[in-house]
Parts: structure tokens; C-alpha cells; sequence
């Protein structure tokens, strides 16, 4: 069976933090992972090359394909940031109207920056989604 690309990496958090070449996105970056890994309860670990993540998602379809991901995490993208796994939760979706400015698409939330959002709104959509993905087996 087909293993997933991105996988859990013992690789340096920080280490990828400081090689973020703009110095605004490396603090957002930054401050995001704290943000996170207090909303999420759960340490910052390396997925693949560039996911910052959180926690772990064990997942299994009904075709019995199963893996596993980062319950939530952030990767520094081209133009933007990208969140992963925030839309799970029930109720998150009633709060992107608080957030502030953002897109949607392939199952990620894209920001600029920090600064355009509501970080409170941002911290509850974590937790939410956390608490609905963390596998209690991992």
C-alpha cells in the first residue's frame, strides 16, 4: 500500500523557522508556532520538508487506505502561509467570519500575515480542531 509523502521528520523546527528569508513571515511564523502549540497543547514537529505541525491525525478510508498527519500545522508557502487541518471541527466554519482576511482552498486556510487577522478567533479554531484530531493512540 501506497505510504503518504509527507511524513513525521526529526528534523529541526527551528532550524526551518530561521531559514524563512523575509523577516516579517519568519516572526509570523514564529509567534504562529507558539500560538499553536499552546492552543493545541502538543509540541511542534517537523512534517516533510516545510509543514510546521502539531499533534497527529491517524486516519483510515474506507477504501482501507490509513496514514497519518499532523493533527494541525502551518507551512511558509511562496506568497503566503498556509493552515492545515482547521476545517474539521464542528463550528469552525461559524467563526470565519470573525477571523479577518484570508482565502480557502484545498482544504487550507491562507493568510498574508498575522496582522489581518483576529488571533483569539484563530486560537479557538485551533483548539477546536486539535481536540477533534489529535489521535489519543499516537
Amino acid at each position: 500500500m501506497k505510504s503518504n509523502k509527507t511524513q513525521q521528520t526529526d528534523a529541526d523546527v527551528a532550524a526551518y523557522l530561521d531559514g524563512i528569508e523575509s523577516e516579517a513571515r519568519r516572526e509570523d511564523c514564529v509567534a504562529l508556532t507558539e500560538l499553536m502549540a499552546k492552543a493545541s497543547g502538543q509540541s511542534a514537529r517537523m512534517w516533510g520538508a516545510s509543514i510546521v505541525g502539531f499533534g497527529v491525525h491517524k486516519y483510515q478510508y474506507e477504501s482501507g487506505r490509513s496514514g497519518e498527519i499532523c493533527a494541525v500545522g502551518f507551512a511558509s508557502r511562496k506568497n503566503e502561509i498556509a493552515l492545515y487541518g482547521l476545517d474539521i471541527a464542528d463550528g469552525t466554519n461559524a467563526l470565519l467570519p470573525r477571523l479577518g482576511k484570508y482565502k480557502t482552498g484545498k482544504g487550507c486556510l491562507y493568510l498574508k500575515q498575522l496582522s489581518d487577522i483576529d488571533l483569539n478567533v484563530l486560537s479557538s479554531m485551533i483548539r477546536a480542531a486539535a481536540k477533534t484530531r489529535i489521535s489519543k493512540d499516537a
